[in-house]
């Protein structure tokens, strides 16, 4: 009975129930998108100032702007980097695979598209880069922009470390108040298990098992192609940093559970960073990386975005050149990230894409959309663990691991 105390377990619970709930009460699946959106509502009212707080804990205790300014470069080259590589291989896979290959579709299913094609016109590369710097703080406080706050928290680093005395009050009433900020996050975590529950009971009370059969092939290459990244690539840039990838995932097992019942890696963001840093990693490094990463570093929406383009080419029998393929990488570069932060961003960015490609006909969108909150399960729980993985590996990079502490939480 003591294995039933442990969260992970009454998580776990939580998502088998509400498989099998939803699957014998479909009716079940609306109130089961309440209650899980309520608890990720839950954890996006803290998400900003826990944020903020950490980045300016982080910067303005540590003192060393050098630093910052190296840390942020090379979490920018190894996303890109990094996402590069997710791409190519869902293309790789979607290529070898073809899992829309024979898949005949006398009639597309009547989806509403209008949505996703004018958000997707709105995805714009120069006005993402404008909108990182906020008009109005107060706003991106608001709408929870990770990006604005993180380059606000900067800026009011750098003048923090300026006040010498005066600055050192206002990091004492900043450490109380990020205090109390997480033990809000630590009330509202008791609660993940009824949201595993409700989220788990939602997807499958809504979409049930029957559209699993029909774009089985295509789901199964996305979450075949998300494992082989997941233990193949970041396995291996683990090991060459010299820690184990599946240890720190059974080390971060309650924040990736509860990502795949509410199918937001935001809804465990200030726990993740919590607890990396409890594990011995800088808390500069933590505050700048984690919330870059989440607009910058989306391994899974990548590998999604390309499997995604071919998988509807092959459907509509649209043979796409070599050359053709490698633009598609180039224009996913940029697509990608564009629409950062944007709910549903994935779906967006793939009709973005294939509005610029004008090979691909949009209306086969409304294959995927009946099953999108399946693949943002996928999508969401590989980006996690990319940004997870991403920061302990810059964290060594900068010596700024606390070793010990490391190999007793991790091994």
């Amino acid at each position: 009975m003591k294995y039933l105390r442990l969260l992970y377990i009454q998580v776990i619970i939580g998502l088998v129930f509400g498989v099998v709930f939803g699957f014998i009460f479909p009716g079940f699946a609306p109130t089961g998108k309440i209650m899980s959106d309520i608890f990720i509502n839950m954890i996006k009212m803290v998400i900003a100032p826990i944020i903020f707080l950490t980045i300016v804990l982080g910067i303005a205790g540590a003192g060393d702007l050098k630093k910052v300014g190296r840390v942020g470069g090379k979490g920018i080259l190894y996303f890109e980097i990094v996402t590069t590589f997710a791409l190519i291989l869902g293309l790789i896979v979607a290529n070898v695979y073809k899992p829309g290959a024979g898949l005949v579709i006398h009639e597309l299913p009547k989806e509403n598209l209008e949505k996703y094609t004018t958000a997707a016109h709105e995805v714009n590369w120069g006005s993402f880069i404008s909108n990182i710097v906020p008009s109005n703080i107060f706003e991106s406080f608001t709408k929870g922009d990770l990006l604005q706050i993180l380059f606000f928290a900067i800026i009011f680093s750098i003048a923090l470390t300026k006040l010498n005395d005066k600055g050192k009050k206002i990091m004492a009433a900043f450490e109380s108040l990020n205090v109390v900020l997480f033990n809000i996050i630590h009330i509202v975590m008791k609660l993940s298990p009824v949201a595993a529950f409700a989220g788990m009971a939602y997807t499958v009370g809504k979409f049930g098992f029957g559209t699993l059969v029909i774009l089985g092939k295509f789901m199964f290459a996305v979450y075949f192609t998300s494992f082989i990244f997941i233990f193949g690539v970041l396995g291996l840039i683990a090991r060459f940093y010299g820690f184990s990838l599946w240890k720190l995932l059974v080390y971060m097992k309650e924040e990736l559970l509860i990502n795949l019942g509410s199918s937001s890696s935001e809804s465990v963001l200030p726990n993740v960073m919590g607890k990396l840093e409890i594990a011995g990693c800088e808390k500069s490094v933590v505050g700048l990386i984690v919330p870059t990463g989440y607009s910058f570093n989306l391994d899974g929406t990548t590998i999604y975005l390309s499997l995604a383009t071919i998988f509807l080419a092959q459907v509509f029998h649209v043979d796409l050149t070599l050359m053709q393929q490698l633009s598609i990488v180039g224009l996913l570069m940029i697509t990608s990230k564009g629409a950062a932060g944007v709910t549903g961003s994935g779906f967006i960015v793939l009709t973005s894409t294939l509005t610029m490609l004008k090979v691909i006909p949009l209306e086969g969108l409304a294959l995927l959309v009946g099953i999108d909150r399946l693949m943002s399960q996928c999508r969401s729980i590989t980006n996690l663990i990319g940004n997870i993985t991403a920061t302990v590996i810059i964290a060594k990079s900068e010596n700024a691991v606390d070793e010990d502490l490391f190999k007793k939480f991790v091994g």
